[in-house]
């Protein structure tokens, strides 16, 4: 069984949580996931099953899209709603006020992670730091804002859409617009509403995954992420070299970052393409 589940997680599970389950439906240990989603957001978290966990690392560079609620005139220590109060503030920020704000955050800039997140430093995860009331030092990371986008309110909140770069933490984005503003903010509900090509308009949800009897048929295909490539179609000999690992000869059109696919039809791997050879990126076929 080989294919990628788009999942709408659930609030209140894991990214591990909903890997764990999918295990057990499945009844395939292989299975990763993409993106790893903290407990209280929601939203597109792909999982990848069988030979398919060989995608992962090409998804993790994907551009993400999300649906954030941003409450001002509070700080907490996790920068998120979650956490304790550290600090708060009276805030009459308007509509027009804020979108100003937004603006400024588009473009490149740096990020430092938050120490209540899962990156590692010396081995362990930040959380683990935070926890015993430690803090260390973490190198910021260049992200890319493509756009901030005012949706609206939502009760007290403000809600904005963000789409990004991979390692931009929505958190840390928050209490950033606060600082910006000189009040203070945090993030009370995140959505994840795209990773990469998938949207969340193809997630299946947690319910419909346990209540499937074939849960097979939810599932992608590999290649689903690799759509926007060009295909190139190689024939028997060339399959067989393909499948030994060598170069395969190639005369075509195509150049650069290829999918290539067997006579069959059977999506075989990533490809660099040059005017003699396809090389091996990444093979995805079956190992017999």
């Amino acid at each position: 069984m080989t294919g990628i589940l788009l999942l709408d997680k659930p609030e209140g599970w894991t990214s591990h949580d909903a890997v764990a389950k999918a295990r057990r439906i499945f009844g395939e240990k292989r299975i990763g996931h993409g993106g790893t989603l903290d407990p209280m957001a929601t939203g597109v978290l792909p999982l990848f099953v069988g030979r398919a966990t060989r995608a992962v690392e090409f998804i993790e560079r994907a551009d993400k899209e999300y649906v954030a609620s941003l409450r001002l005139g509070v700080r907490t220590d996790t920068m998120d709603t979650t956490g304790t109060v550290l600090e708060t503030k009276p805030c009459a920020v308007g509509e027009d006020e804020l979108r100003a704000v937004l603006a400024g955050f588009v473009g490149r800039r740096e990020q430092t992670p938050p120490m209540y997140s899962a990156k590692k430093y010396a081995g362990k995860k930040l959380y683990e730091y935070a926890r015993a009331g430690k803090e260390v030092e973490r190198p910021a990371a260049e992200i890319t804002i493509s756009s901030i986008e005012l949706l609206g309110r939502d009760g007290e909140d403000f809600v904005i859409r963000v789409a990004c770069s991979k390692g931009t933490y929505i958190r840390v984005l928050c209490d950033e617009i606060g600082r910006e503003l000189g009040c203070g903010g945090a993030m009370s509900a995140l959505r994840r509403t795209r990773f990469g090509a998938y949207g969340i308009e193809s997630c299946v949800g947690m319910e419909a995954l346990m209540a499937s009897g074939d849960p097979a048929s939810l599932l992608l295909p590999v290649d689903s992420m690799f759509a926007d490539l060009p295909r190139v179609d190689i024939d028997a000999a060339g399959e067989k070299k393909c499948r030994c690992g060598s170069d395969v000869p190639y005369s075509g059109p195509e150049r650069g970052r290829v999918r290539v696919y067997g006579e069959g039809g059977d999506f075989l791997m990533l490809a660099e393409a040059s005017g003699e050879a396809l090389k091996t990126v990444k093979s995805f076929f079956e190992v017999l």
